[in-house]
């Protein structure tokens, strides 16, 4: 389950982590390109990597070419559909601080995209989602079967692509494969008796969306033969940057209806979905018996026999309680400690973007 559905296009992207519950705003002016790079002396780096967003673009249609129709219908049904090509972006940024945007560049932000689409069809099979991007899941469309099996083709040629860029690369992405998976898993089975829910959840986030990021950031890296010693700075980052945004994504889930979004208020709530204002509030069930009635009342079995009117005001009521606001203190200290592991980059256009790139992922509220 992949909850991140990035707020803004990318400058060159079409248009387009919990299933695609949510659909991104249209409503903002600006791309998340030039939100990023607002000033003269950022437009070089600006243009490289909108130049870089069109070259995978033609890439990702190229290395969904199965020459088989069933496969290159389904593989290129989620790309059709959109995306926010946001792990590129971080590719193509930290690239800034090697050789720049390279073919092989490229090369690795393609197999990123890949993976993330690949875990989208499993993870749509896994949720029992009907949506995604705004479009009917591929396994509502076809099969569990199909679904899966284009994953699996999805994986298989991502690893190709990388298996050009050398051991170094083919290692970080098995190591980031096994991550997604061991965190898929851990939030099938569920924390252990002696786990904390609350650290359990978080390390479900750092491994099935902060580690991919991380990656996306530590391959523009690599691959740019930028200094070594940059490496552990980006990936940190970018695993605190993903479970920040994913804690927001749990505010936003209980955010009003909205026409705009076309999202209804607490549908992960209403799914049984377990979200981190949902763990506060069994936390602190145990010695407020007012969390505890609240969290009775939010009880699945419960929700689906309550009036719609009445669940809507029960999610509004746990928007308006306290487990809310220190979620989104959690999602800020994730987002701090994020910044904070870019000290030993040079002050640049890179840092100061990538000090962007955290606010603005924290600070959106669709």
């Amino acid at each position: 389950m992949n909850k991140a559905n990035w707020p803004l296009t990318t400058a060159g992207a079409s248009s387009s982590t919990k299933s695609a519950r949510r659909t991104p705003s249209s409503s903002s002016p600006f791309t998340l390109a030039e939100r990023l790079f607002s000033t003269g002396d950022d437009r070089r780096a600006a243009k490289a990597v909108e130049d870089g967003i069109v070259l995978l673009e033609e890439r990702l249609v190229a290395e969904t070419v199965f020459h088989d129709g069933m496969a290159e219908v389904s593989a290129r049904y989620l790309l059709d559909a959109g995306g926010k090509r946001v792990r590129p972006l971080l590719a193509f940024l930290t690239a800034q601080l090697g050789e720049g945007v390279t073919d092989d560049v490229v090369t690795a932000a393609t197999s990123i995209e890949l993976i993330h689409l690949a875990s989208l069809y499993h993870d749509d099979v896994m949720d029992e989602a009907e949506q995604r991007r705004g479009v009917p899941t591929a396994h509502t469309v076809w099969s569990n079967s199909i679904a899966i099996l284009t994953g699996d083709l999805l994986f298989a040629r991502a690893s190709k692509l990388l298996s050009i860029l050398g051991e170094r690369a083919i290692r970080l992405q098995a190591d980031t494969f096994e991550r997604l998976c061991l965190g898929q898993l851990h939030e099938t089975v569920g924390p252990r008796d002696t786990e904390d829910p609350i650290v359990h959840y978080l390390q479900v986030l750092a491994d099935k969306t902060g580690s991919l990021i991380a990656a996306s950031a530590q391959l523009g890296i690599l691959v740019s033969r930028a200094p070594h010693e940059y490496e552990q700075p980006v990936f940190d980052f970018g695993e605190k940057i993903g479970i920040a945004f994913q804690l927001v994504d749990d505010v936003i889930d209980l955010a009003p209806a909205s026409d705009a979004t076309g999202k209804t208020a607490g549908t992960d709530i209403r799914a049984g979905v377990v979200t981190l204002p949902l763990l506060y509030l069994r936390r602190d069930a145990a010695t407020d018996p007012r969390a505890a009635d609240l969290l009775r009342r939010l009880d699945p079995a419960t929700i689906a026999v309550t009036p719609a009117a009445e669940v809507d005001a029960l999610i509004a009521e746990l928007r308006a309680h306290p487990v809310t606001a220190e979620t989104v203190a959690e999602s800020r200290r994730f987002a701090a400690d994020a910044v904070a592991a870019l000290d030993p980059l040079p002050e640049g256009t890179v840092k100061k973007t990538l000090v962007r790139f955290a606010a603005t992922m924290v600070e959106r509220s669709n």
